[in-house]
């Protein structure tokens, strides 16, 4: 049996060697490896698949957020209603520009934000909501848009786990997330469903105005070069990772269909196991499946955790301190949110391998082993 990975980036890579290695030497070749059109093919073909009508690539996801909330004129003062329950560059990035992140509860099945707490939460400084498609599965997404348009909110979806989710709507129609709210914001880090070989990122609107004000920022403010509009920053996704990306999007759907296949066969070999719960999965959202995410009942985490590392599985605890709770909030009253539904689930989740190289074999050893120590 190969070794075991949390993410195995080298075989995927392996089985579109050639591709990737002949598009990087032409990159290369050209020497054009800031811009061009490497880069706006693949931002072009990026905007096809996710039905948006302009995608701004950037350097990182933590980046795409912070332009975006640049972008909508976000300041010191205003509020944003955001989850704890996520990994910190989702409210980071509203800290580092004085914007007070207001915390709110997760729904506890699908680990996303809870809409009624969203409508609890606004204040008149409230200006923005950052739902966050944590693990690969959509928010709720039509009730978030809902009170955005009641309460005048912009909405920018943190989609850095989420790329590729059809999310369907009540009357019918069908969009990817990232391309529901004002602004989606993604990161292409190696591990991500659509990874780079270094790091990158994309923001996504159908805003020409705000498009505009998006490039802007991303490339120090400038609408022309040497004229600066508007204070911005220095963003940008390379040529090279933008080549290995446009090859990689290609195999997008294959990519989740096979963390689709991981998923189910996990949900089988777990059914009927009182101590654990298998990710749930909302019929309007396919669920990607960036994370296959356990909540444990009545078992020791930290106990399986290390038992697994024995046998040589690995095993990640995403997150294990909510946001709320982290030292670096304090200023803006992180300690004050009452969040017993993040603080149950952060004890208790946790996550197992998943990718598109899993095989048979290999799931079958996690599974055999997650039962052993549960039995």
């Amino acid at each position: 049996m190969r070794p075991l990975q949390m993410v195995d980036t080298k075989s995927q890579y392996l089985k579109i060697k050639d591709r990737v290695d002949a598009a990087v030497i032409a990159v290369m070749e050209s020497s054009q490896f800031i811009g061009g059109q490497v880069v706006n093919n693949f931002a072009n073909n990026l905007a096809k698949y996710n039905g948006s009508k302009h995608v701004i690539t950037c350097a990182n996801g933590t980046d795409a957020l912070q332009i975006a909330m640049m972008a909508l004129g976000l300041k010191a003062g205003d509020e944003v209603i955001t989850p704890s329950f996520t990994y910190i560059a989702t409210v980071e990035v509203a800290a580092l520009l004085g914007i007070k992140p207001v915390f709110v509860e997760v729904d506890k099945q699908t680990f996303c934000i809870d809409p009624i707490a969203i409508e609890k939460a606004i204040t008149p400084k409230t200006k923005a909501i950052v739902p966050v498609h944590l693990y690969g599965h959509a928010a709720d997404m039509e009730a978030i848009m809902a009170i955005a348009e009641k309460y005048n909110l912009f909405v920018i979806e943190d989609n850095a786990q989420g790329i590729g989710n059809n999310y369907s709507f009540s009357n019918g129609t069908m969009k990817k997330t990232g391309s529901i709210g004002h602004i989606g914001c993604t990161s292409f880090y190696p591990s991500k469903n659509l990874g780079a070989f270094g790091d990158g990122g994309a923001i996504f609107t159908e805003d020409d105005e705000l498009a505009n004000k998006l490039r802007m920022i991303a490339s120090h403010g400038q609408s022309k070069r040497y004229y600066h509009d508007v204070v911005g920053c220095n963003s940008r996704l390379d040529a090279i990772q933008a080549a290995i990306l446009d090859i990689k999007l290609e195999h997008l759907d294959e990519y989740i269909d096979a963390r689709i296949k991981a998923a189910d066969f996990y949900d089988k070999a777990f059914a009927g196991i009182s101590k654990i719960e298998t990710p749930f999965r909302a019929a309007n959202n396919m669920h990607v499946f960036h994370q296959y995410t356990l909540i444990l009942h009545n078992a020791d985490r930290d106990a399986l955790s290390a038992a697994l590392a024995a046998k040589g599985i690995p095993s990640m605890i995403y997150y294990p301190v909510p946001a709320h709770r982290q030292k670096m909030f304090d200023a803006f009253g992180g300690s004050d949110f009452h969040l017993p539904v993040t603080d149950w689930l952060t004890e208790r989740v946790i996550s197992l391998p998943i990718h598109t190289e899993l095989d048979e074999e290999q799931q079958t050893f996690i599974a055999d082993a997650v039962k052993e120590f549960l039995k």
